[in-house]
């Protein structure tokens, strides 16, 4: 097959590029920010793998329009030429955002969408214009990854990192919580996997890792991983809910927000993808996946 991936450049894209190139399928990346994007794309091409987008803004300064233009109109635009192309196979990496920013229990591809933010909101818009117009002789997945995660990612674990190697210990040990992740190598199997599929039901998929695992765990393993002793504090939860209630004032680092995120439980299933492809169990376990991630960090530093 010729694969047509955009946002190949990213970090998702960079790995599952390599990964499919190594299993023989011809790759090659679609960038959308040329004006003139429209005419490269390869007429030859069997698939197309929508990476690309606007990602969350943890800071919140994105103007909340900019979500939809590139998550929204520039998805449907894509895919329109998609469904005029003689490509069989779309694949729209969307989030589990698109469904909720908090979840009670288990979330999976049935849960009620009532996303809150312009960047779930704008992931929700796509997949709704992508589910309306489902062609009958081509096959359309809509991907809901949680938490990504692997060896040259830049996000929340390696500020996580950053503070485990510094030794400073973990204070929110008496929350308790589980959270899912998603192992770059769990993705790219997964993909591979419904490319060989041919009969694969065209609909929305999560994509998660097997197991689920609290902030604690998370903490133990990436000190696993660096060889060290867990500092694990059990500081009493009302202290540090008035602290953040202080932080909401003063504009302190740790603030209501920012310890809902590092408390809250999000757990989502897999089962819907895995069972049609016959896969009873994924490559890597969560845990053996972080450290795989955390020690990628502790080899960047030595190089550097």
């Amino acid at each position: 097959m010729n694969i047509v991936i955009t946002g190949a450049s990213g970090f998702v894209g960079k790995n599952l590029s390599t990964y499919l190139q190594k299993e023989n399928y011809k790759v090659e990346g679609l960038d959308l920010r040329n004006k003139d994007w429209k005419n490269n794309v390869s007429k030859s091409s069997d698939v197309m793998i929508h990476l690309a987008g606007k990602a969350h803004d943890t800071k919140n300064v994105s103007v909340p329009e900019d979500y939809f233009k590139i998550n929204r109109d520039l998805t449907i635009e894509l895919y329109n030429e998609f469904l005029a192309s003689e490509m069989k196979y779309f694949f729209y990496f969307s989030s589990v955002k698109a469904v909720a920013d908090a979840v009670e229990g288990i979330l999976t591809e049935s849960s009620v969408s009532n996303p809150q933010t312009p960047y779930g909101k704008s992931k929700k818009a796509a997949e709704k214009y992508i589910m309306e117009n489902l062609p009958e002789d081509k096959q359309v997945f809509i991907i809901r990854p949680c938490m990504i995660h692997g060896p040259g990612n830049k996000g929340n674990l390696n500020l996580l990192y950053q503070i485990v190697e510094k030794g400073i210990p973990w204070p929110l040990a008496a929350f308790h919580n589980q959270r899912s992740f998603l192992g770059i190598d769990n993705l790219n199997y997964l993909i591979h996997q419904m490319l060989l599929k041919k009969d694969l039901e065209s609909g929305i998929y999560n994509f998660a890792d097997d197991d689920a695992l609290s902030t604690n765990d998370l903490i133990s393993t990436v000190n696993l991983a660096l060889d060290k002793k867990a500092k694990l504090w059990n500081v009493s939860k009302s202290f540090i809910q008035r602290s953040a209630s202080i932080g909401d004032r003063l504009k302190l680092p740790l603030n209501s927000e920012r310890l809902q995120k590092l408390t809250e439980s999000y757990v989502v299933c897999n089962q819907k993808i895995k069972s049609p492809l016959g896969i009873e169990k994924l490559p890597y376990s969560a845990r053996e996946g972080l450290i795989k991630t955390i020690k990628s960090f502790k080899k960047r530093k030595i190089v550097s």
